[in-house]
C-alpha cells in the first residue's frame, strides 16, 4: 500500500517536467520547421529571380510572343553595345570625317580643271535622274539629321535646352524619321534599278585609287588624271555602299516600325543594331560624296543642277565616258 502512494507521488513530480520536456521538443521542433521553409522559400525566390535575370520564360495568360519573358537579356546586351560603341561611332563618322576632309581641304585646296572651263555643256544626265538624284539626296539627308539627333542629340543638345524644347525635338525628329523612311526607300529602289548597269567596276578603276582620283594637288600624284568610265572608281564605290547598306537599313528600319510584324524582342533589337551600324556607314560615305561633289571638284555640282557638266569636266575626270558617246555620236551640246 504504501508502495502504491510512493508511486503515484513520484509520478505526479515526473508529470509536469516531463510535459515541459515535451512541449519544448515541440516547440524547438515546429521553429525548426519553420526556419527551413523560410531558407526553402528564400532559396525559391532566389532561383525565380536568377531565372528571371537569365531570361526564361515563365507563364502568363497574356497573349503575345515572349508575352511570358520578364527581363529581355539581348535588350540589355544591345543597349549596351549602341551606348558604348555605336554612339560614339556615329559621333565620330560626323565630326571625324568632316573634320578630315576640312584640313585635306585647306592642305589640298580644291581639284581645278586643268584646262579651264570650256563654256561647252556635255548632257549627262536626264531630268529622271535629276529627280531621282536629289529625292533620294533631300530624304537621306533628312533621316540623317533626324538620326543623329535621336542617337546623339541627348548628349550635345538635351544638356543645353529645356525640358520642352527637347521634348519637342525629339518628337519631330521620331515623326519625320518614320514618315521620310518610305520616300528614301522608293527612291533608293529607283537608283539602284535604273543606275546598276554603269556601275561595274573595271580593271581601269583599281589605277584610279591609287592615285586618289587625280584629286591630289602635290607630290607625285600632282596632275595624275586616271581613266575613268561614265562613274569613276570612288563613285561605285559609294554606289555599292548605298545600295548594300541602304538594303539593311531599309529592312531593318520597317522591322523597327510595323508592330503588326510582331517579331520577337531579339529580331527587334538586332534590327536596331543593324540600323545604326548601316546608318554610321552610309554617314560617313554621305559626308565625303557631297565634299567631293561640291567642293573638292570644280565643275562637279553643276552635273546635279542642270544635267550637264562642262566637257573639259568631262574629259579630265570621265575620259572613257566621253570618248564613247564623242565615238558613237550620242555625244549631246546644252542648246
Amino acid at each position: 500500500m504504501l508502495l502504491k502512494s510512493l508511486r503515484g507521488l513520484f509520478a505526479l513530480l515526473v508529470l509536469p517536467f516531463v510535459l515541459t520536456m515535451g512541449l519544448g521538443l515541440s516547440t524547438s521542433a515546429l521553429a525548426v520547421d519553420d526556419q527551413t521553409s523560410q531558407q526553402m522559400a528564400n532559396s525559391s525566390e532566389v532561383d525565380l529571380w536568377h531565372a528571371v535575370k537569365a531570361g526564361d520564360s515563365g507563364y502568363t495568360t497574356k497573349k503575345g510572343v515572349e508575352s511570358g519573358v520578364l527581363i529581355n537579356v539581348s535588350a540589355i546586351e544591345a543597349t549596351e553595345i549602341k551606348n558604348q560603341y555605336l554612339t560614339p561611332a556615329m559621333g565620330l563618322a560626323v565630326l571625324g570625317v568632316f573634320g578630315a576632309f576640312i584640313v585635306f581641304y585647306f592642305v589640298n585646296g580644291p581639284s581645278k580643271l586643268s584646262k579651264g572651263y570650256s563654256g561647252k555643256m556635255v548632257l549627262r544626265w536626264s531630268k529622271a535622274d535629276l529627280w531621282i538624284h536629289w529625292v533620294l539626296a533631300i530624304s537621306c539627308l533628312g533621316l540623317i539629321l533626324t538620326g543623329i539627333n535621336i542617337m546623339l542629340g541627348k548628349h550635345i543638345l538635351e544638356p543645353y535646352v529645356g525640358e520642352g524644347m527637347w521634348a519637342g525635338l525629339i518628337s519631330a525628329s521620331k515623326f519625320i524619321h518614320d514618315y521620310v523612311g518610305p520616300v528614301f526607300i522608293i527612291s533608293w529602289i529607283l537608283c539602284v534599278v535604273k543606275w546598276m548597269p554603269l556601275q561595274t567596276f573595271k580593271m581601269y578603276d583599281l589605277k584610279w585609287f591609287l592615285v586618289v582620283g587625280g584629286y591630289i594637288n602635290f607630290g607625285p600624284f600632282k596632275g595624275k588624271h586616271p581613266d575613268s568610265g561614265f562613274a569613276n572608281a570612288g563613285e561605285k564605290m559609294w554606289f555599292w555602299t548605298l545600295t548594300l547598306f541602304g538594303l539593311f537599313i531599309s529592312v531593318s528600319g520597317m522591322m523597327l516600325v510595323l508592330p503588326g510584324l510582331d517579331l520577337p524582342r531579339e529580331a527587334s533589337f538586332a534590327a536596331l543594331l543593324i540600323h545604326a551600324i548601316s546608318a554610321i556607314i552610309i554617314i560617313a560615305f554621305t559626308i565625303v560624296h557631297i565634299w567631293m561633289a561640291t567642293v573638292l571638284s570644280e565643275g562637279g555640282m553643276e552635273c546635279m543642277k542642270s544635267g550637264y557638266c562642262d566637257e573639259n569636266w568631262a574629259v579630265q575626270h570621265h575620259n572613257l565616258w566621253y570618248d564613247e558617246i564623242k565615238a558613237n555620236d550620242t555625244l549631246e551640246y546644252k542648246d
